[in-house]
């Protein structure tokens, strides 16, 4: 009997203006039409989309190979979770009702095969970042967000993706730098893992467009998931052990 197979992806960033979008969409499809039949889960952990938003009676243009290729993955059988993430963070009802996704709040465990797992996309979790977090909260104010409905959809994409490539332009000149046990992320597991007496065996985020895997000072694995934009990172658990994998 084939061992069940669960994969973990985030950082597409679809509809983004950079480089090759059609490109990046094609290969993204092709991986979801790609996942083996003993696919048991997939989760997708934040910004598959570069900017989502929902009006009561319209969705955004495009994405047809993807959604087409989602709803594939339901109609099999396949459980695929959906995390907001930063980009993608105004979903209502679209996803769950028409796709079939189940939506998930990081963070969120979960016990996959007997090992447990922590999931979510990154953004927003530990201790400070103030600033941060007040944006956040903002973007999930139920008022805030009635208030963005009335701006035509024609003017609401072009100022998110403007915003959005500026900042990706601006990344690029300037880049995240990863500073390990300090960042607040590792900080989080660690008291995560302290609070939950060490039981998570794997902290699995996005967010941070940077691949990379540490072992946690109080016991387990942290994984980041790299992003789609420049590469195409995910993560695929077997039932014992989690591979690094991408697409090139």
């Amino acid at each position: 009997m084939e061992k069940s197979l669960y994969y973990f992806v985030s950082d597409v960033h679809l509809g983004l203006d950079y480089k090759d979008p059609v490109a990046r969409e094609r290969k993204f499809a092709s991986f979801l039409a790609g996942l083996p039949q003993n696919t048991k889960a997939l989760y997708l952990l934040g910004d598959i989309f570069d900017f989502w938003y929902e009006y009561r009676n319209v969705i955004p243009r495009g994405y047809t190979r993807t959604l087409g290729a989602l709803a594939s993955l339901v109609d099999r059988g396949v459980e695929v979770y959906f995390f907001n993430g930063n980009h993608d963070i105004w979903t209502y009802s679209y996803f769950a009702q028409e796709l079939g996704l189940k939506m998930l709040a990081q963070p969120y465990v979960v016990e996959i095969e007997g090992k447990k797992f922590c999931l979510g996309h990154g953004d927003g979790l530990g201790k400070g970042d103030f600033g941060y977090k007040l944006l956040n909260w903002g973007f999930k104010n139920r008022f805030l967000q009635w208030i963005f409905s009335g701006i035509h959809p024609r003017w609401a994409f072009w100022m998110a993706h403007k915003w959005s490539r500026h900042n990706r332009l601006a990344h690029e000149d300037n880049p995240w730098q990863w500073r390990g046990e300090d960042e607040r992320i590792v900080k989080f597991a660690n008291e995560f893992q302290k609070e939950h007496g060490g039981s998570v065996d794997y902290f699995i985020f996005g967010h941070f467009h940077y691949r990379t895997q540490m072992e946690l000072r109080e016991g387990g694995q942290m994984y980041l998931l790299g992003e789609w934009v420049n590469g195409s990172d995910y993560l695929m658990f077997d039932g014992q052990e989690l591979h690094s994998l991408n697409m090139e």
